[in-house]
């Protein structure tokens, strides 16, 4: 399947199916992305203990790093540092000597650990200068909440002084930017929502066009394959093509494949041959995302979508409904964790729950047709199974699961063992029933598939 931008969101088959995304809710693969293969050098530098001690998962390399990508950008060095004006000030210091754009995450805020501004005005000899015009705004965002802003948020109001300021719309720290020498340093606040916003408003903007013409870079998303067999099927018909760079990411239960080369063509010969490989193992490229790849279908077809979940408690539904424009597809959800509410709302049998359990395929089932037809949906998926770590049996693992999908032709039931680890567990479940969703809007009408 190809999920390149093209005129318009109908489905089409020529050799497969095509829809714009970007009109269907989702996220188009732009393609013709390139990087600079070292040429500008990217620092990123993430403060906090609690980066260091694990209390927090540190997610801004992940996201900033997608994001120069689709500039064409790549990041070659990564620090996390702890709380210390001294330790930041170092690490700021080595990454300004060695590189063109350095990147500073978190510290912006009013407390005593927050000393990002401090290091870099010591780093930069620069004087700490009093913005009254970020107090306004701080006591603006305190006041339209009907809250009083404490006394020490007035320390986010100084800046080092000649930094330009970048607002920030979402929270009350301003980032901060300076160019020098044809380098650019850009401080950001450090909670992700507001990281990602002021990114995306205000830096971007300035990178685009840095890049030069390099190394392009493509990324096929496979679900249900496994590395090793990605390889063993593609690997020796992609250097055939001429793929300079060929690398694997997995995750449970998908890969991501990248193809890496200077010519366009011989990158896209590459991803056709992926797709002719691997067939509707193939569900995307570049970031998109599975729920994106769903909503995008049924907004294109008009296609009506219902869910209902024991297992991941509502984690498909929340998925979906993650995407801008699921309110035109998604009728609603159900999560019936036990079997009264199974039986009550969605109407599975009693016998049913006591013959074969309620982590089976015929509750499955029963769960998929009680959702479509009491929604109204076209399609609706079911998951139930044992995430543990307890309620396994020799007959039933933790890490069973069921999915059931229904449609106007009829009910289809799949059983799949994946990790017995409760988050993960949930995670490739979730990503399981959405696949189902995905294979079956492709194939609509419906009719029995393997995946």
């Amino acid at each position: 399947m190809s999920f390149l931008g093209v005129q318009d969101s109908r489905m089409t088959k020529q050799g497969g199916y095509r829809i714009c995304l970007r009109g269907a809710g989702g996220r188009a693969w732009q393609g013709q992305k390139t990087s600079m293969l070292g040429r500008v050098k990217i620092e990123l530098i993430t403060t906090g203990s609690e980066l260091l001690l694990g209390q927090v998962l540190n997610s801004h390399p992940g996201y900033l790093s997608g994001r120069l990508a689709e500039l064409g950008l790549m990041l070659s060095r990564q620090t996390a540092v702890p709380d210390g004006k001294d330790a930041i000030a170092a690490v700021l210091k080595e990454a300004w000597g060695r590189s063109d754009l350095v990147i500073v995450t978190g510290g912006l805020g009013p407390t005593s650990d927050d000393v990002t501004r401090e290091a870099v005005a010591a780093v930069f000899k620069k004087e700490m200068v009093f913005h009254p015009e970020i107090l306004e705004k701080i006591l603006g965002y305190f006041a339209a909440r009907d809250l009083k802003a404490p006394e020490m948020v007035k320390v986010q109001a100084m800046v080092p002084k000649g930094m330009e300021v970048l607002p920030n719309e979402r929270g009350t720290a301003p980032g901060l930017m300076w160019e020098e020498g044809g380098k650019m340093l850009v401080i950001l606040p450090g909670p992700p929502r507001e990281l990602g916003a002021m990114f995306e408003a205000r830096v971007e903007p300035k990178l685009r066009g840095w890049a030069k013409p390099g190394v392009r870079t493509r990324v096929v998303r496979v679900f249900g394959i496994g590395e090793s067999a990605v390889q063993e099927k593609c690997e020796e018909a992609l250097r055939g093509i001429g793929i300079e760079e060929i690398g694997y990411c997995a995750r449970p239960g998908e890969v991501d494949v990248r193809l890496r080369g200077v010519e366009e063509k011989v990158l896209q010969a590459g991803v056709d041959k992926l797709r002719e490989c691997l067939g509707v193992a193939v569900y995307g490229e570049g970031v998109e995302t599975m729920e994106e790849v769903v909503v995008g279908l049924a907004r294109a077809g008009k296609i009506k979508l219902a869910t209902a979940e024991s297992c991941t408690g509502g984690l498909v539904a929340s998925r979906i409904t993650d995407v801008a424009g699921a309110s035109e597809i998604f009728v609603g959800g159900w999560v019936t964790y036990l079997n009264e509410a199974k039986a009550r709302e969605l109407g599975v049998k009693r016998e049913s729950l006591e013959k074969y359990g309620a982590v089976s395929g015929v509750v499955a089932g029963e769960m998929a047709v009680g959702a479509r037809e009491k929604s109204g949906a076209d399609w609706a998926v079911a998951v139930t199974g044992i995430a543990g770590p307890g309620g396994g049996s020799a007959g039933k693992p933790v890490g069973l699961v069921y999915l059931g999908i229904a449609g106007a032709g009829g009910v289809e039931t799949i059983e799949k063992k994946l990790v017995p680890e409760r988050k993960t567990f949930k995670a490739m479940a979730s990503q399981a029933a959405l696949n189902l969703l995905r294979v079956k809007l492709l194939a609509n009408p419906f009719h029995k598939t393997e995946v």
